[in-house]
């Protein structure tokens, strides 16, 4: 019944295997992303570039119909766009950088719905919105996976002066080369998984698979290394989880693997180690003499 119930929709079915292929993929090098992204306080920024490459991607599909090259360097080129002016503005302007960003994914957001819908019918807005988790094609894949080496390689490169970066920027600023380059670096790497994301799971469901397990694995542990290797098993146990769930229950993959990942983030919310509600309200031993 084991058998039945959680190999056998991957042993009989290639769709399944490639959707499995590709969650995992994104898991692995999207999470990892997302926990930097919370030390960092930039939790809302992937939110809001995962939004802004909309226009780009409706760009391209507008220009070269539902093309993995156009959508991919459209939405490429938009996030970045947007977080460079989402900078300068904060930069050069009395509004903050959240305030800025927000401002600037709201509009691009718009603007790519209604890019889309000028060509495109209702089923490519919600292919775009939502993706297509079961129907990714050799291509993608190879996209998928090409991201996931790139995004791995260029952690495990610069770890160190990320993670100096992000707990201390200022004294990373003043002894590392790499100081004012690695800001720019790690954003172009969080527009890139999202670019990946979107193929498979939308521009709305991408920036969840980033966010959530993340946010799980930080409830769990405060070393960086061990948060990082669990954000992405709870990344890739929400992506196998979700799909057979959306087997057995014919609703959307990308949604359901989802909330496969926000399940865990609830779970991790009650009895998380080192910052859920069960360990926060346990009393703790005073010192004896």
């Amino acid at each position: 019944m084991l058998h039945e119930l959680f190999i056998a929709p991957f042993a009989d079915y290639e769709f399944m295997r490639r959707a499995l292929v590709g969650a995992i993929a994104l898991a692995i090098s999207g999470s990892p992303l997302g926990v930097f992204l919370i030390l960092r306080r930039m939790s809302l920024a992937g939110d809001a570039l995962s939004h802004a490459i909309l226009p780009g991607a409706a760009l391209g599909y507008l220009a070269f119909g539902l093309s993995l090259p156009a959508m991919t360097i459209g939405g490429l080129a938009a996030g970045l766009a947007v977080a460079m002016a989402s900078s300068a503005a904060a930069r050069f302007t009395a509004l903050r950088e959240d305030a800025s960003l927000a401002a600037f994914y709201l509009v691009s957001l718009a603007l790519g719905v209604a890019l889309v819908s000028l060509k495109g019918s209702n089923v490519d807005l919600l292919h775009v919105l939502f993706g297509s988790a079961l129907a990714l094609d050799d291509q993608t894949l190879l996209f998928l996976a090409a991201i996931a080496s790139f995004t791995l390689a260029a952690l495990a490169l610069f770890y160190r002066a990320l993670a100096l970066d992000t707990l201390d920027p200022l004294f990373a600023r003043r002894v590392g080369p790499l100081g004012e380059a690695i800001p720019f670096a790690f954003l172009a790497l969080v527009v890139l998984n999202l670019v990946a994301g979107f193929h498979a799971l939308g521009t709305l469901m991408a920036v969840g698979v980033i966010m959530l397990p993340a946010a799980s694995a930080r409830l769990w542990t405060q070393d960086l290394g061990a948060a990082l290797a669990l954000a992405a098993a709870i990344g890739a146990g929400s992506s196998y989880l979700g799909l057979v769930l959306s087997f057995r229950t014919g609703l959307p993959a990308g949604p359901v693997i989802i909330l496969m990942a926000g399940s865990a983030y609830f779970l991790s919310l009650i009895f998380g180690r080192t910052g859920g509600v069960m360990r926060l309200r346990r009393p703790r031993r005073h010192l004896e003499g």
